[in-house]
């Protein structure tokens, strides 16, 4: 915390001095705009960013496996290095590295900042670093409406008694992924969130209403009219025209499911590829806690149906590249079945009667009785519930998480997944062969664990470093994973911005930047204000290379990225300076911190400011997120 106490007693008087309109020509801040690699690749869920290469390379000589050990649902701390033995396709790896991670038993508290300025924001950091971060994800896309109201009540109820410092961000998938919130350990922000309108409960645009359609309603009286028997048993002739009819409508109302089911689950999984890309760029392991109603890997054969090969899907392989994507992230699925213990539906009208073709109808028309051919709505429910929840059991196996199925305490499984997702081991080996490109399974042992389970991810591939791989996320640039939207701020180079519009009083003598100003200004619509970023950066946190006459030379990238409300980048600006201080100025800049002018035009509306600092000789970088309303002048 060292690094704190620096800034609060250096840093601010340094504001008070921009705030009379006093500028450092030292600042840089009119430097030529620099090309902009790392923010045209800044894109948070919802914009069109590619990756081109793998976040972990084989040929980094170290794999990391994150291995999380529990019995009975309990996470177990404590186990030796010795007892872990690690195989890559059958072939046992020599272990190079081993940490063991868990909660810290009594968080830090927050930092005491003291009262800064108004407009003046900071990115001293809150709380000790955390071992893992956690992501809320709220599924309505796959979820009935009412499940999705219970799980966010049951969330509010678990947020008042999250352990502190606990860092989560909250997204919404629906018709689209949605970052509701970015990662914070504020209670009440996450609060705010859960009850925002955009991630609110709402009827999913894929699922049919819970109270039923249309459909059912002409199928259930079509099945009514099958029942009319003759004197002599067999169907009337108006019976067995319905049962033919009947067929033909639950035919097609099986291949509108089938259709349904295609759509919602490439929507889950591109969702789940793009919060796979998001999540690459920030460190550590990361914890996705996913609420949804269901989702389904498989269909099967329908032998009710008229042609019951047509409903029949599988989607194990593109959920399985999906799942590869996550664990090369990092990231740990926890599924959570927002349905919560599942009642098994009433004898459905839709589901009376056997047989092969059509519920109660031969092609021919003719009921059939076979009693050996029994199919109710029930089985039906049974068969999709398994399956679905199969999915969500294979996803958590294959990223090293855990589904928690058939209960109603919601919030005590995301306790569960954030105490078990927090405790963990990481076993690093460095892997040997050929750079093949193909997938290589892992499976990690333990000495003596009987009773115990463990959770990891289930290989990875062995890319080349010197192709572009299309399995795996992106590896991004450090200015990357700062610039990115709702990302944990980075505290390697600490620093205070103050955010105005430029008609403030406190600019009145001061010299501003002229001409637009931000790489994407002239494609603003609408009124556009123009905003004045002031930072002032701690110099001990940047390297600076001494020189022969006595002066002290830093190179220093500054990115000022602009997110709408709809998560979209409007504008940005990358500059690039060189710093070369003469010595009675160096020391000054070192006693009262280095102070930086940027400027961003911006549109009228919610926006979002992500302030980025990068030390290019170091490679150390800092950033945070400022929430702005930018309003008529």
């Amino acid at each position: 915390m060292h690094s704190f106490r620096r800034i609060a007693i250096v840093l601010i008087p340094c504001l008070v001095t921009f705030a009379s309109g006093a500028s450092d020509p030292d600042s840089a801040a009119q430097a030529p705009a620099a090309q902009a690699p790392a923010a045209q690749s800044t894109a948070p869920p919802g914009t069109n960013a590619a990756a081109s290469s793998t976040l972990l390379h084989a040929n980094a000589n170290l794999v990391l496996v994150d291995v999380v050990v529990t019995e009975r649902g309990n996470a177990v701390h404590g186990v030796d290095r010795r007892r872990f033995h690690v195989f890559e396709d059958g072939h046992e790896q020599t272990v190079t590295s081993f940490d063991e991670h868990k909660p810290a038993e009594a968080p830090a508290a927050p930092a005491k900042l003291p009262a800064l300025p108004p407009h003046t924001y900071t990115n001293v950091p809150e709380f000790a670093e955390a071992p893992a971060i956690n992501v809320l994800l709220l599924d309505g896309l796959n979820t009935p409406l009412s499940s999705q109201m219970d799980v966010r009540r049951q969330m509010i109820q678990y947020l008042g008694k999250i352990p502190r410092g606990t860092s989560m961000a909250v997204f919404a998938l629906s018709s689209r992924l949605r970052l509701i919130e970015g990662f914070t350990t504020d209670v009440a922000l996450l609060t705010k969130a859960i009850q925002n309108k955009k991630g609110g409960a709402q009827q999913s645009v894929i699922l049919d209403p819970e109270s039923g359609n249309g459909m059912d309603n002409v199928i259930a009286d079509t099945a009514a009219g099958t029942t009319a028997t003759t004197p002599h048993g067999g169907p009337t002739a108006e019976a067995a025209a319905q049962a033919i009819a009947l067929a033909y409508m639950q035919q097609f109302a099986a291949e509108v499911t089938s259709y349904q089911n295609d759509v919602r689950v490439r929507m889950t999984l591109d969702a789940m590829q793009q919060l796979a890309r998001y999540l690459s760029a920030i460190p550590g392991r990361k914890n996705l806690i996913w609420f949804s109603g269901s989702f389904p890997i498989a269909l099967t054969p329908d032998a009710s149906l008229m042609s019951p090969f047509t409903v029949m899907r599988n989607y194990s392989d593109e959920v399985r590249e999906t799942n590869e994507l996550l664990s090369a992230a990092r990231v740990a699925v926890y599924p959570v079945d927002a349905r919560g213990l599942i009642a098994m539906p009433s004898f459905a009208a839709s589901g009376i009667g056997p047989g092969p073709t059509g519920l109660g109808a031969s092609a021919n028309g003719a009921v059939n009785k076979d009693p050996h051919i029994p199919v109710s709505s029930n089985t039906r429910f049974s068969q999709q519930n398994l399956a679905e929840q199969a999915a969500m059991k294979q996803i958590a196996e294959e990223t090293g998480g855990q589904a928690y199925l058939d209960t109603n305490g919601l919030k005590e499984a995301v306790e569960s997944a954030v105490d078990n997702g927090s405790s963990y081991y990481t076993v690093g080996y460095a892997p040997g062969g050929k750079l093949d490109g193909l997938f290589r399974k892992i499976e990690v042992r333990l000495d003596g664990a009987s009773g115990y389970k463990l959770s990891y991810r289930r290989g990875y591939y062995a890319d080349p470093p010197d192709k572009p791989s299309t399995h795996n996320p992106g590896e991004p640039s450090l200015m990357t994973t700062a610039t990115l939207l709702g990302a944990p701020p980075a505290t390697q180079i600490i620093f205070l911005a103050r955010v105005l519009p430029d008609t403030d009083p406190l600019f009145q003598d001061a010299t501003l930047p002229s001409g637009p100003q931000g790489e994407m200004s002239a494609s603003l619509k609408g009124p556009v204000h123009r905003y004045i970023v002031d930072l002032t950066l701690d110099p001990h946190e940047i390297t600076f290379e001494e020189e022969q006459n006595g002066a002290h030379r830093a190179q220093i990238e500054f990115v000022v990225a602009a997110y709408d409300a709809e998560t979209t980048r409007v504008n940005y600006l990358d500059r690039s300076i060189q710093l070369n201080l003469p010595s009675q100025r160096f020391a000054r800049v070192m006693a009262t911190g280095l102070p930086i002018r940027l400027a961003l035009d911006l549109p009228q509306g919610q926006t979002s400011l992500r302030i980025a600092v990068q030390d290019l000789t170091a490679s150390r970088a800092g950033s945070l997120e400022v929430p702005l309303v930018v309003g008529p002048k």
